[in-house]
């Protein structure tokens, strides 16, 4: 099946065009610097360790559906590069690791965001929240750059 996706005419165009696995590639970071710059934001609030905004109010709303629309840049992106390596990312043990982080780390965010609009102040299961959430996006990032060098 993966060797398949491969040979798909939207992987190849991935794989042998000039641009796209650069440009994907692009998108892909400025997906992952949104979403994540604004819930590492949100957790260090959490956490007590950045003050300055409220993480419960309107603004932070908006800024938590900026970080969705970067999380969809990123699986939308992303499954366009893997398109180009499906049968090898299968088996790359940080890719896996990765993926596992980001599925987590994405619904500990939505249940977090969801947990602040009806509490006022971040509780203690809140910062616990936070801090599983800071450790997995670092642990996702951190698996992503790995990929290129685990074979």
């Amino acid at each position: 099946m993966f060797e398949w996706l491969e040979g798909t005419p939207l992987a190849m165009w991935v794989s042998l065009s000039l641009w796209a696995y650069p440009a994907l590639l692009s998108a892909h970071i400025v997906g992952l610097s949104t979403a994540v710059g604004i819930y590492v934001m949100r957790d260090l609030s959490c956490l007590g360790l950045v003050s300055g905004f409220s993480i419960t109010g309107a603004a932070f709303r908006r800024l938590h559906r900026l970080a969705l629309i970067g999380l969809l840049i990123n699986v939308i992106s992303g499954f366009l590069l893997f398109t180009s390596q499906a049968s090898l990312l299968v088996t790359n043990t940080p890719f896996l690791i990765k993926m596992a982080c980001v599925v987590s780390a994405s619904l500990i965010a939505i249940r977090l965001q969801a947990r602040l609009v009806v509490e006022e102040e971040a509780t203690t299961g809140l910062k616990g929240l936070a801090a599983g959430s800071l450790l997995l996006w670092m642990s996702a990032i951190v698996a992503g750059r790995l990929i290129a060098y685990w074979g």
